[in-house]
């Protein structure tokens, strides 16, 4: 046992004296004082384990053979000492005759024991056991070393393929390699019963797509790290078993193809086509474009490529559509067209087309894009020169790809404890780096390990970024965890993404990509600024593109189970290896290592998922140092200088970081294969509204900031929407109840508790949020930025970064400003005033002279609101929108108190809504009078209210009911009212059901007091019920265009295929509701499952897809309304921004957009959009064979019975005062 346990010791000091080891801790004074342990991972393959034990074996002999050898010399000294003192006795007698020494040999028989003989056996065994284990693992390395041979030659199924490339094998390098590939190329492909092979699996169709995105991933990033021998390895081993064969696909293939013909590496490349014939694919133009790249590259006889390209023109592939379908780098291109001219010396590859010569010929855009139309498109207020520089902060941002922060929380005293916890944090930041690095070093070894056995893994996507990058990224996400924990599903979609951005950033940064984005990016600000002149004024879009050749081809974005499964590993890695010392846990802790990362399971929404939460210690060392920074993602930042132009649906926006024109959730790819699939110029419309809205310069409204962070730095003040901190939370009950205590009081107990947590978790998420946008608008106070948009799958559009923008509260709104000012003129200081009314939410059913008289009249409290926001009247504190009212009111005091009001220059923007917007649309579509009179399409002196309208109605129905008898009708009297209506009346034409319009009704009668609450459920059921009766009366067209909308779309959607259609400004739209498609990833301390029902492989959600259609194609048409407003203002020079509905523009030019919004919304109107739409679905998904099934036949009825639409006459839109206002 002694030798046991020494041999363990040994063992342990063998790994710790590995010069390959982990780096050594030294210890420190103060809370790091200690020893720190080795980590013992739980992720180690089955044969790393059987390795390690194999190692631990012969390290046991080498321990048994010590002791041997240190008990033979204690034996040896113990006779060299007996033998001397034998030697000097005396005999008896006193005679000192010489005596004989025995030798060691001689005197072993009587010194040897049963624990000697007992050892001799062991050793006689162990050194068996290690000849065997010698052998064993001599066997096994070798074994090894031929598996992780990466494999070049593939394995054909076919026999002849297989033995036509066994005689290629012996003959030299030279013509038996392009004779082959010329054969290859001519052969007919024959993949027999294949796809009964593949239906016969017990696969999904999902599941194969899915591990086909995963492998086309991995191949493709594995030609990106320069790993390209890895990936045909890979490839090779898939196609060489018949099942995985089945899987791979064409671009599979060509992608391998394509990394041999950049190498110039012939005989692999013909490798591959011996692979794709053998899978029964044809090769398409990709194949033969990296096939006549790679004979470019090798400076190829003449005749080999002639036989190539007269086998393409075979196929069926036009010369041309080399260069015009397939998308390849300058360099790609040039080797192509060498080896092109080398058998047609004559040959000119085609011209691009000539942007200016693109022009969207749509009826509603024919005034944006017409040559004969005049336009006074605005500039930037900076001159060229300043821009320039803002461009290159911009760049450095990007590059850096995060950005540092400081804090507006209140800064700490520097204590002895504060700084003692700084010192603390930075020294486990240091140590927990080079740990990070050493595991993720184990990790990618792992990985690659994988790789070679023929399994594609996450080895080329550890390769993207060093070490240092990934643990910087994992440091970062784990200072940002919130205390309550998050899910691993989420951090791991989050840690994926970011790597692929940063990977994109860096793929742009190591090429020539910025220096020519920076030349063009200059040229294009001559459009741009303030003091230089174009001699053609164009588009922004349409200038960029004069500018030179189009992009680069962009890098497509990972499979979401890829990102998560990257993800997944990094955030493991993250929880196994940072600890630390147990005494910052506990006060009488001992130095041992405890984890600072927990992974515990917790219940959200009924469901119970995986949450990686930080140990309270480390949080409360994190408030205790209160460090007074954060950190950013550079996309989650406005930009420093004008957003590049939208051009594409991947080009446009940030200058390096990747931005999708069209967001959805990750993994979704059939919005993005809709657009690219559409013509270019069908987008111009919708890329060049998004451009102008990005291109509108902000700035920090530092007067309002600075009265927000009073609050926000004290306690807060939920009422004005200044979040209070984690210290004004609830405290839940303290002690414990009494043993005797009754149930009802322990329930209750637990309820109270519940209640705390959860006010307490709310709070620090809007704690958390506001620090977030408080501390940015401090960080761009002094400056001018931008915000770059994108849209939705519908259309509408959105900024994108997202934690300081116009699109949030009334305070995010609040606190920005157009950078760029613009006189009040004769009537502007009128509309800041009646904005400022409309703030207050004070009259609303006034007039605009009212508006403006009741704001003449409160004039006093304004300027006081202006002069004393907190010490004075506090008037603007009332307000519906408390801190836009407070901002309008100082900009009317400097207008007011301005020499001339008509000369102050404005920065404030001033809002113009729709009056219940998408009943708007509805009564525009049918033609609807009633329903068009309810929501002021029609002129009149004063608004009409819908809501009170529909409370007017109702209460009709009430009075009839209560004459009848009807009891709950009675309770109702006096409680029908605009408030319990209006949410209902809002979202039931957005989609709301009955049951979810109960609800809400049943929230607002639960609001009064003095109803009688066991009435509640009654009387919410009555009104929901009157409610759709009163819309039914006002609305009858809007209601027989939704009930059209959404039968239509069920039975699309019973045919097995989702709702598309497209707007009127040519955005092709499908809905992503699907059915759920589990996705699960095995391993490491959870399997993951999660579902991705977005994409069109899985049969479509026909209750979602029926409940969807109508909200949605309304709010098509309102983002096609508001980008059609937005194009004509900026043609007019108008400065304009939007919040969906709400749009937004200078005092001075109020009345400008207030016109083009009404002319645009007939034109909009003046088409025939229904019939267009059903048009569009007889055609997608009524035509073809398929239509003489009878779901399509019942489908084709239905859509060809449009609703009848009304008398209503769309030119009075143009006189309606109060449509938008």
């Amino acid at each position: 046992m002694s030798a046991l346990r020494w041999g363990r010791s040994a063992a342990g000091l063998r790994w710790a004296l590995l010069p390959m080891g982990r780096p050594s801790h030294l210890t420190e004074e103060g809370a790091l004082g200690g020893v720190w342990g080795l980590r013992r991972s739980s992720s180690v393959s089955p044969c790393e384990q059987d390795r390690r034990k194999d190692w631990g074996h012969a390290e046991l002999l080498e321990v048994l053979e010590a002791r041997v050898r240190q008990l033979q010399a204690e034996r040896e000294s113990e006779m060299m000492s007996k033998r001397v003192d034998i030697a000097q006795l005396p005999e008896a007698g006193g005679s000192h005759l010489p005596r004989k020494v025995h030798t060691g040999a001689e005197v072993a028989p009587g010194l040897s024991g049963r624990w000697e003989r007992k050892l001799d056996k062991e050793k006689h065994v162990m050194q068996k056991r290690r000849q065997q284990l010698e052998a064993r693992l001599q066997q096994r390395a070798e074994r090894r070393f031929r598996e992780q041979q990466l494999r070049m030659e593939p394995r054909l199924l076919s026999r002849q393929l297989a033995e036509r490339l066994q005689h290629c094998r012996p003959c030299a390098p030279g013509s038996p390699w392009e004779e082959q590939l010329a054969l290859l190329l001519q052969e007919t492909p024959q993949r027999l019963h294949q796809e009964d092979q593949i239906s016969a699996d017990k696969v999904s169709r999902a599941q194969r797509e899915g591990q086909q995105q995963r492998l086309l991933a991995f191949l493709q990033c594995c030609v990106l790290t320069d790993q390209l021998a890895l990936a045909h390895h890979v490839l090779v081993m898939q196609h060489g078993r018949a099942r995985q064969q089945r899987t791979l696909t064409l671009p599979m293939y060509n992608t391998i193809l394509l990394g041999w013909a950049r190498k110039g590496s012939f005989r692999e490349l013909v490798y591959v086509f011996f692979m794709l014939k053998d899978a029964g694919l044809s090769p398409d133009l990709l194949s033969y474009a990296a096939a006549l790249q790679c004979m470019g590259r090798l400076d190829q006889d003449a005749s080999t490529i002639q036989r190539c390209l007269k086998q393409m023109a075979q196929d069926g592939l036009q010369l041309q559509e080399l260069f015009t379908s397939v998308v390849l780098c300058k360099e790609d291109q040039a080797a192509l067209l060498s080896a092109v001219r080398k058998a047609e010396p004559t040959f000119s590859p085609p011209q691009p087309p000539l942007p200016s010569s693109q022009v969207n010929t749509s009826p509603l855009l024919r005034e944006i894009y017409g040559k004969d139309c005049p336009a006074s498109y605005p500039r930037q207020h900076l001159p060229l020169n300043t821009l320039k520089g803002l461009f290159q902060q911009q760049l450095s941002v990007e590059m850096a790809t995060t950005v540092t922060v400081d804090s507006v929380e209140k800064a700490p005293s520097l204590t002895k404890e504060v700084l003692q916890a700084r010192k603390t944090l930075q020294g486990l930041r240091t140590r927990w780096e080079a740990e990070l690095c050493w595991v993720l070093r184990e990790t990618k070894a792992r990985e690659a390990h994988a790789a070679r056995e023929g399994r594609p893994s996450l080895f080329p996507y550890l390769c993207l970024l060093s070490e240092g990058e990934f643990a910087s990224l994992l440091l970062q996400t784990l200072q940002a965890l919130p205390p309550q924990g998050e899910s691993l599903l989420s951090l791991a979609q989050q840690l994926g993404l970011r790597i692929f951005n940063r990977h994109v950033v860096q793929r742009k940064r190591l090429s020539d990509e910025v220096r020519a984005l920076e030349q063009r990016y200059f040229k294009y600000l001559g459009l741009l600024a303030s003091d230089s002149q174009v001699a053609v004024s164009r588009l922004p879009r349409q200038h960029w593109e004069a500018l030179g050749a189009p992009e680069a081809p962009h890098e497509e974005p990972w499979p979401l189970p890829v990102m998560v499964q990257l993800g997944k590993q990094l955030a493991e890695v993250l929880v196994q290896t940072v600890k630390m010392p147990g005494h910052l846990a506990e006060r009488q802790g001992s130095c041992k290592l405890i984890p600072v990362l927990y992974h515990v399971y917790s219940f959200r929404s009924f469901r119970q998922i995986g949450i990686l939460k930080p140990h309270p210690a480390f949080m409360q060392l994190l408030a205790t140092a209160a460090e007074r920074t954060m950190t950013f993602e550079a996309a989650e930042m406005p930009m420093l200088c004008p957003p590049l132009p939208w051009t594409s649906p991947h080009s446009g926006a940030f200058l390096l970081s990747p931005t999708k024109l069209m967001r959805s959730m990750e993994g979704t790819m059939q919005h993005q294969r809709l657009l690219e699939a559409c013509p270019p110029t069908q987008l111009h419309g919708a890329l060049d509204a998004l451009t102008q809205l990005g291109n509108c310069a902000w700035r920090v409204n530092g007067r309002v900031l600075d009265l927000v962070l009073k609050l926000f730095i004290a306690k807060g003040c939920p009422r004005l929407g200044v979040p209070a901190p984690p210290s004004e939370a609830p405290r839940p009950p303290q002690g414990r109840l009494p043993r005797g205590a009754p149930p009802e009081r322990k329930a209750e107990m637990r309820r109270e508790m519940a209640r705390c947590l959860k006010v307490a978790r709310e709070m620090h998420s809007l704690r958390t949020d506001a620090l977030y946008r408080l501390s940015l608008a401090q960080h761009l106070r002094h400056r001018v930025f931008w915000l770059p948009h994108n849209m939705d799958f519908r259309g509408r559009t959105y900024p994108c970064p997202p934690h300081f923008n116009h699109l949030g509260s009334d305070l995010a709104r609040a606190l920005l400003e157009f950078a760029q000012g613009r006189p009040l003129g004769s009537h502007g200081l009128n509309w800041l005033k009646v904005h400022l009314v409309n703030l207050t939410g004070l009259k609303k059913r006034e007039s605009l002279q009212a508006r403006l008289a009741f704001a003449d009249e409160v004039m006093e409290d304004i300027l006081d609101s202006a002069d004393q926001p907190l010490t004075g009247r506090k008037w603007w504190m009332q307000a519906d929108e408390p801190w836009q009212a407070l901002a309008c009111c100082m900009e009317i005091a400097q207008a007011v108190r301005a020499h001339d009001p008509a000369a102050h220059v404005s920065h404030f923007p001033v809002h113009q809504d729709g009056s219940c917007n998408g009943l708007q649309h509805y009564a525009a579509l049918g033609r609807d009078s009633v329903g068009a009179a309810s929501v002021n399409l029609v002129p009149s002196d004063l608004p009409q209210d819908v809501y009170s309208g529909v409370a007017t109605q109702v209460e009709v129905f009430r009075r009839q009911d209560a004459k009848r008898g009807v009891q709950v009708a009675r309770v109702l009297e006096g409680f029908i009212s605009r408030k319990v209506v209006k949410q209902t009346v809002m979202t039931v034409v957005y989609g709301v059901t009955r049951y979810g319009g109960r609800l809400q009704i049943e929230k607002r009668l639960r609001e009064l007091s003095d109803f009688p609450q066991e009435f509640v459920w009654e009387a919410s059921h009555y009104l929901v019920r009157q409610v759709f009766n009163s819309l039914q009366e006002m609305f009858s067209g809007t209601r027989a265009i939704q009930r059209w909308l959404a039968e239509s779309a069920r039975l699309i959607a019973r045919t097995g295929s989702a709702v598309e259609w497209v707007t009127p400004l040519g955005i092709p739209i499908i809905q992503p509701y699907h059915q759920d498609a589990k996705v699960l990833i095995n391993g490491g301390i959870q399997s993951l499952t999660f579902s991705n029902s977005g994409d069109t492989s899985q049969k479509p959600n026909v209750l979602k897809q029926k409940n969807g259609f109508p909200p949605n194609f309304i709010h098509s048409l309102d983002s096609s309304h508001m980008m059609l407003t937005a194009l004509h203002c900026y043609r007019k020079g108008l400065t304009f921004v939007s919040v969906h509905d709400c749009f937004w523009t200078h005092a001075a030019d109020v009345a400008i957009m207030n016109q083009v919004c009404r002319e645009q919304f007939v034109r909009l109107h003046s088409q025939p959009i229904l019939h267009d739409l059903s048009r569009f679905l007889v055609e997608r998904f009524c035509s073809g064979p398929r239509s003489k099934k009878v779901r399509v036949a019942r489908l084709l009825d239905m859509l060809l019975s449009v609703p009848k639409t009304g008398a209503f006459n769309l030119d009075q839109v143009k006189h309606s005062t109060y449509f938008f206002s």
